[in-house]
């Protein structure tokens, strides 16, 4: 069990289902893209590592399923770290031809205005039966494309290789054929093309409201809407693509995709069925619409910020309702390191290795000891440790938590570090007094965690 009751406490908030937040909003906006789609908005965050990682073929050393990254219940339970926990499910049901998962999902991660340990994915996907198209008397392929046709067009300039895929690079699975592929692809850019369009449509609508803070850029009116394919990696899906937007004079990923890996369709029991899958972070999108400059605002109650937006009415820049002064910090503190080739008795040697009870990862027995005497070693340390005790201490007051300067002392081996960290809140100015108070905590709370020694 590593997940602290302010994570929990979280979980009934279901932001993506609030009437008139932003990010329901956008939900909405994507879904309306999707006609006849089957959505699934209220599945339950806490999965069991089945669901999780077993199902969709990660390997048990994945980094993913370290409690480094994960929010554990118990050693079987988690809060689910991507809406992909449900897709073996989903396409078990066999309801829907093509469906969307909409849902709050938990990971420890970096703290700055772009991260938060909960935020909303949208995953989609759209398959077709071989044994249906069989009776139809038309290939898959054929099929295929007959349905691509029926998506909306579009006149935006799109880059893109026009190969399906690459033998080497992004290669097709062994069970689906060329034809098969570059249908499940035609109908898969088209699909997220148009989604494409009607987010930055609505974007462009938003940019004519007013913005008063500097730091908010408003988009080029006269800038020409450009979009491209990017070949990529991703472990669910053969071929993968990511689409980019060539957005205030940058080029911005929107979403990753490509075709199911036939492994995941077989496991959920509906072999005949191939198509594609999709998946996009709702507050990237919802921070692009609004021009949302920091990620903790989705959480606030205060009506200054919720009065904003209104899902009968058209889209409208955030208007920052002021800019508290900023509080900066700095922790410093040794982590203890022990060389691998020292505790292994000798260099080139690979240590014998451990259970860690501090992190649940790999150490050397030297480390284990330490461990048990309680003091943290530089294999034990991770940075998300350090993450998570700011958010336990200062909750949404803490900004951003940056590593500033690190070095190994030379005669020690050991790592010095130091962290500094910005308090500032979005609805009022804090004191000194309450700074540093919760700093104080901060501080204390490293040394009794993590077994680090202050500097």
């Amino acid at each position: 069990m590593n997940t602290p009751s302010t994570i929990l406490s979280a979980i009934p908030r279901r932001l993506h289902m609030q009437p008139n937040h932003p990010l329901t909003i956008t939900r909405q906006l994507i879904e309306s893209r999707f006609p006849g789609y089957e959505t699934h908005n209220t599945l339950f965050p806490i999965v069991t590592t089945r669901q999780n990682f077993d199902s969709l073929g990660f390997p048990p050393d994945h980094v993913g399923r370290s409690r480094t990254d994960t929010y554990y219940l118990n050693k079987d339970t988690v809060l689910r770290t991507h809406t992909s926990a449900h897709q073996a499910d989903t396409f078990r049901a066999n309801e829907s031809e093509g469906w969307l998962i909409s849902s709050d999902v938990y990971r420890r991660d970096a703290v700055d205005r772009t991260h938060y340990p909960i935020f909303h994915q949208m995953e989609g996907a759209r398959t077709w039966s071989r044994a249906a198209v069989e009776k139809s008397g038309k290939s898959l392929a054929k099929l295929i494309y007959e349905d691509t046709e029926k998506i909306p067009k579009h006149n935006i300039d799109v880059q893109d290789p026009d190969t399906p895929f690459h033998a080497s690079r992004n290669p097709k699975q062994d069970p689906h054929s060329v034809e098969e592929v570059s249908a499940i692809a035609a109908h898969l850019k088209r699909s997220l093309e148009d989604v494409v369009v009607a987010i930055f449509a609505a974007a462009k609508t938003a940019s004519t409201s007013p913005s008063i803070s500097p730091d908010q850029p408003t988009p080029d009116d006269d800038e020409p809407l450009k979009m491209r394919w990017v070949e990529a990696y991703f472990p669910f899906t053969s071929p993968s693509w990511e689409l980019e937007v060539f957005w205030q004079g940058d080029w911005l990923e929107i979403l990753g995709c490509g075709i199911v890996q036939q492994a995941i369709l077989n496991n959920a029991s509906v072999p005949d069925r191939l198509g594609w899958a999709f998946g996009l972070g709702l507050e990237r999108i919802a921070m692009l619409l609004y021009g949302i400059p920091d990620i903790r605002l989705f959480w606030s109650t205060d009506a200054r910020f919720l009065t904003q937006f209104d899902a009968t009415a058209p889209i409208k820049r955030f208007v920052p309702f002021s800019k508290y002064p900023a509080c900066f910090k700095d922790v410093s503190f040794w982590v203890r390191s022990t060389p691998a080739s020292s505790a292994a008795g000798g260099a080139g040697i690979p240590p014998p290795q451990v259970s860690s009870p501090a992190s649940g990862t790999a150490t050397t027995p030297a480390d284990a000891a330490a461990a048990a005497a309680g003091t943290l070693t530089g294999h034990d340390f991770h940075e998300n440790d350090v993450m998570e005790i700011a958010r336990e201490v200062g909750g949404d007051l803490v900004e951003d938590v940056r590593l500033v300067d690190e070095f190994t002392h030379p005669k020690t081996g050991r790592r010095s570090m130091c962290y500094r960290i910005n308090y500032r809140s979005l609805e009022r100015t804090l004191t000194n007094e309450e700074t540093n108070e919760l700093h104080e905590r901060l501080r204390c709370d490293l040394v009794d965690k993590l077994g680090v020694e202050l500097r």
